[in-house]
């Protein structure tokens, strides 16, 4: 058994000679002496105070880093009144557009998937080039592609899909929502602001088209700026009538235009088998308004052994995965995770006879 030394035990007085010697040299301790004067030399309040840390340099001199409100004054209400505002104030306002066909029962629906704004790739290591402006390019050449293809329908209605992994990245370390490090093209601050953009010119050229129904995905690169990208391009449209959002949190989402029931995530949640019965259990009430039932997945450019199932029929219910426009990395590169074609896809429902037209534009 390990023996231990004797216990020492300190009498008060003897205690209070310490603390007396302590705030003689260190004075951080016991009244905090020294803090009062490191507050009282930089004209701040104690009660401002939130949080603070202390310690010792290679000098001996203690230090302090102190953590403050940021405006102890500030009103709560006055600033979210301010915001919301800001907001207001901001949105712009776009014009009817008048449109000549009158007669139109077709839904189109644009889904540029797994875009990853911000991820980088250089040609030398992987054979593909892919940056923030590659990125850009290829959806709005893609979406003028799906456009071009869809001419010869009448478009009633567009469904664009958003989310899927639009970010690369989740946090200002250049990681994922998980923490997994990527090698990225810029600022996240930087992949924020062009991917809102992006959405914004595609959402002007389609609502010259249809009225647009905008549906979010959440996902795994970007579970939460994906969220807040959403909400963003929600609010630049909040004055629009022709443009509806369905862009909680919720990780499926569902849409139905006439005779057709179309079921969107990403692809990382459930089981891909459980989808068609999870579709009528979620909603038995459009499950039974609905002959054409639809899902469309994502995310599985990422998994070499779903690569070969890109479609599956169920009975009553089509699942489908769609092709990504995103180039690459260097990690799946050094894996051999390539050869998957290049690509944002779309399709054509009719209201009464489901999917009519599949539309891809390759890169």
């Amino acid at each position: 058994m390990k023996k231990y030394g004797k216990r020492l035990r300190l009498s008060q007085e003897e205690v209070e000679m310490v603390y007396e010697n302590r705030a003689e040299s260190t004075t951080n301790l016991n009244g905090n002496t020294a803090l009062d004067i490191h507050l009282s030399e930089r004209g701040i309040l104690k009660k401002d105070v939130v949080s603070v840390k202390h310690w010792q340099s290679a000098s001996g001199e203690y230090r302090f880093s102190v953590v403050t409100k940021e405006d102890a004054t500030a009103d709560t209400n006055d600033m979210l009144e301010k915001i919301s505002g800001f907001i207001e104030n901001h949105s712009p306002h776009y014009p009817s557009v008048k449109r000549k066909n009158k007669n139109q029962n077709h839904l189109l629906v644009v889904n540029p998937a797994d875009i990853h704004i911000g991820k980088y790739a250089n040609g030398a290591e992987t054979g593909d080039e892919y940056d923030v402006e590659t990125a850009c390019m290829r959806v709005l050449e893609g979406l003028e592609g799906l456009i071009v293809k869809s001419e010869g329908f009448a478009i009633e209605k567009i469904l664009f899909c958003i989310g899927n992994d639009v970010l690369h990245i989740d946090n200002v370390y250049n990681q994922t929502t998980a923490g997994t490090i990527q090698d990225t093209d810029g600022k996240w601050w930087e992949h924020f602001e062009v991917a809102l953009a992006l959405y914004v010119k595609c959402v002007e050229i389609l609502r010259e088209i249809a009225p647009v129904d905008i549906i979010h995905c959440m996902s795994n690169h970007d579970y939460q700026s994906g969220f807040h990208l959403a909400h963003a391009l929600k609010s630049w449209f909040r004055n629009d009538a022709e443009i509806t959002f369905d862009i909680s949190v919720a990780h499926r989402k569902y849409y139905q235009y006439g005779s057709n029931l179309i079921g969107l995530e990403h692809g990382d949640g459930a089981k891909m088998d459980n989808l068609p019965l999870m579709m009528a259990q979620e909603k038995p009430l459009l499950w039974s308004e609905t002959k054409f039932r639809y899902w469309y997945l994502h995310h599985l450019h990422h998994k070499v052994k779903h690569k070969w199932r890109d479609a599956k029929d169920f009975i009553g219910v089509t699942v489908e995965y769609m092709r990504s426009p995103s180039g690459t990395d260097s990690w799946h590169s050094r894996k051999g995770y390539v050869g998957v074609p290049k690509a944002v896809e779309g399709f054509i429902h009719e209201k009464e006879s489901g999917q009519v037209a599949r539309l891809v534009h390759y890169f």
